[in-house]
């Protein structure tokens, strides 16, 4: 009877967090989509930002150009850095467990302390200023972490029968890496690559401090740009267009959604191909 009365509290417990956590998100995006999408207009996606029409379709370009720019720098790096770790790396290398550790530290670190740097190393100390450069390249070493991670639990995933029968029919090393073991390995990458996105797109205070504010089109890497999130924030936060505020949070919560379903779709659609 004691074991059926735990199994019974315990399957309450997990049905209450699950209905919880959904109620949580159902009324997350209802609010976000009740007071946002009323204030959906033409002019909030016009090419030029006016203190009229405050548009953010700049501040759309901006941040597709700051993830793009962010994800050359970051994901290279980490992918070969995990490659090293699971499949060159020998085992009990103390290098390896630095790595992992700085990784994981990294990672916990609050965003507000990599703007600071970036408005410190990227802005001052090379003069790139407020720009889009020093942006992404504070973006790229805070999902940097991420995707090196992801990366690496996704090649530990692949069997080892799988490298080992590469090895048998004469293939080398690195041929086997990336014939066998980085095609089986794609759709956990691609998970991290995916999370990487939404990180950066969500992202405001390190952009605040290494990016700016300005909500033009760049006009080169070095001009100051202003991202969506960092669009919302300032409109919210001058309190002279809430409601554009609101608009600009639909907006972005859709960009959210749609990464995420094409992930989805992509890692399905590789998974048959498998």
């Amino acid at each position: 009877m004691r074991k059926d009365f735990l199994s019974r509290l315990l399957r309450f417990l997990v049905w209450a967090a699950a209905i919880i956590t959904m109620s949580l998100l159902i009324l997350l995006v209802g609010y976000i989509l009740i007071n946002g999408i009323p204030h959906l207009k033409a002019s909030l996606f016009d090419l030029n930002y006016t203190s009229d029409n405050v548009s953010m379709l700049p501040s759309i370009i901006n941040t597709v150009l700051m993830t793009i720019i962010s994800l050359l720098i970051a994901a290279p790096i980490g992918i070969c850095s995990a490659i090293y770790l699971v499949e060159y790396a020998k085992r009990g290398n103390k290098l390896v467990e630095v790595v992992r550790i700085t990784a994981e530290t990294l990672s916990g670190i609050p965003s507000i302390v990599y703007g600071l740097f970036g408005a410190i190393f990227f802005v001052t100390v090379l003069g790139w200023g407020l720009s889009l450069l020093s942006g992404a390249f504070t973006m790229a070493i805070m999902i940097l972490p991420l995707i090196m991670r992801t990366t690496e639990e996704a090649l530990k995933s692949v069997p080892d029968s799988y490298r080992e029968g590469s090895f048998g029919l004469g293939a080398g090393r690195l041929r086997t890496i990336f014939r066998v073991v980085l095609p089986s390995a794609v759709p956990g990458i691609l998970s991290g690559v995916i999370l990487a996105i939404g990180r950066v797109v969500g992202e405001t205070a390190a952009l605040m401090f290494t990016a700016g504010t300005v909500a033009k089109l760049p006009k080169s890497i070095l001009s100051s740009t202003r991202t969506l999130s960092v669009h919302m924030y300032t409109l919210a936060n001058e309190g002279l267009h809430v409601d554009e505020a609101y608009a600009t949070a639909v907006v972005l919560l859709v960009i959210v959604i749609l990464i995420n379903g094409l992930s989805s779709l992509v890692a399905k659609r590789l998974g048959k191909g498998e």
